[in-house]
């Protein structure tokens, strides 16, 4: 071949490797357009306009059979039944025997127990705590509170399952409520049921006394169940259930958890409970409807002080009747249940920073907290 066609061949292998280059690169670009479009394609058909936060937050682990079975697993050896035996008089000065049955859980290893005050009763002969593994075994009372409805008992045994204690603080109306106790019975013992909270600082009156900024739930409450654990979907203790209107349908009561926690952590840590007192009595805004019609007083908001012992903490700290509460270390005080859950954390001896107002002004002072027999002054006027 000469010279010019060696040229002509040169040419053309370039040409021809030109085109091969371009046309992969085309290839390589139609593809990248291709595999995108398709993505984008198939995002839009299967996930139309979706905040991909929220389809995580409704993901499985959040479905409700599936959390309530898990939570009745992880719950349920905590739970306790408690049957007690109480000695008492007839009016002919006759000694009767009788018995009740309630429920409880576990708070500490090592066997403290926390139920109902009505399910121990004043001054119980005899208090036998049944355990998920079938033993039987006697228990001392602790201590107990009628007002509160609260009672801690101790079982001699250790290593055993222990319940969660949550935060009632945080609850909102419309999450899960699990509920587990032996309703009826110990021939039913640790039911789950299962509903929602229904409201929150619900206050209900029970014999002479009234049952304050209880939380309020449709999951099936019954007699037998009063001691036992109200959960949320996280297994985690919001409340003991301890009351049921037996005129309305699924409407239960729980003492919220965060009054019971400061009572527990003295108990263990000292093994005795002593009430810290301001040295007030005094409404909130719920139990006022009770009491007082909306004339008499008109609070919305705060504790209002209706009455000042003589040489207590609240009378040295300058406080009168007719002033209003609000804040308590900073900490916004709208019920009487967050008035004890704030001083039951104290000492006697150890003061609190008590802000209120009065006559229009706000005023700030600090309260030397006393103990006391019983807690806090009761709260009817």
């Amino acid at each position: 071949m000469n010279e010019n066609g060696n040229y002509r061949v040169l040419s053309l292998m370039k040409i021809l490797a030109v085109g091969l280059v371009g046309a992969l690169i085309g290839g390589i670009i139609v593809g990248i357009i291709a595999i995108n479009f398709f993505r984008e394609t198939n995002i839009t058909q299967e996930q139309p306009n979706v905040n991909n936060d929220f389809m995580e937050s409704i993901s499985t682990s959040d479905d409700p059979p599936t959390t309530v079975e898990a939570v009745a697993e992880l719950v349920t050896p905590t739970v306790v039944g408690v049957q007690t035996v109480e000695i008492s008089q007839d009016m002919f000065m006759r000694e009767r025997t009788s018995t009740g049955i309630g429920s409880g859980f576990i708070v500490t290893q090592d066997g403290y127990i926390l139920t109902n005050h009505h399910v121990v009763t004043e001054d119980p002969k005899k208090i036998t705590v049944s355990l998920k593994d079938g033993r039987s075994l006697e228990a001392t009372k602790i201590w107990s509170d009628a007002i509160l409805d609260l009672a801690v008992i101790k079982i001699d045994a250790t290593g055993l399952p222990v319940a969660i204690l949550g935060d009632s603080e945080s609850l909102a109306v419309g999450q899960m409520a699990i509920a587990i106790g032996n309703p009826l019975g110990l021939t039913f013992e640790r039911t789950v049921t299962a509903g929602i909270v229904s409201a929150l600082n619900r206050s209900i009156i029970s014999g002479n006394t009234i049952a304050e900024d209880l939380i309020q739930t449709d999951a099936s409450i019954n007699s037998g169940n009063s001691g036992g654990p109200l959960l949320n979907n996280r297994g985690n203790v919001i409340g003991i259930n301890t009351y049921k209107i037996d005129s309305g349908e699924g409407m239960g009561f729980a003492i919220p958890i965060n009054i019971a926690k400061p009572i527990v952590n003295q108990i263990i840590n000292n093994g005795e409970f002593k009430p810290t007192m301001m040295g007030i009595s005094c409404l909130d805004r719920e139990i006022a409807r009770y009491y007082s019609s909306d004339e008499d007083i008109d609070l919305k908001a705060g504790i209002l002080i209706m009455e000042v012992q003589p040489e207590s903490g609240a009378e040295k700290a300058g406080l009168v009747k007719d002033a209003i509460i609000t804040h308590i270390d900073d900490i916004e005080v709208n019920t009487m249940l967050k008035l004890r859950e704030i001083i039951y954390n104290k000492l006697p001896g150890e003061s609190v920073q008590v802000r209120y107002t009065l006559n229009g002004k706000t005023e700030t002072t600090k309260v030397t907290l006393m103990g006391a027999d019983k807690q806090e002054v009761d709260t009817r006027p």
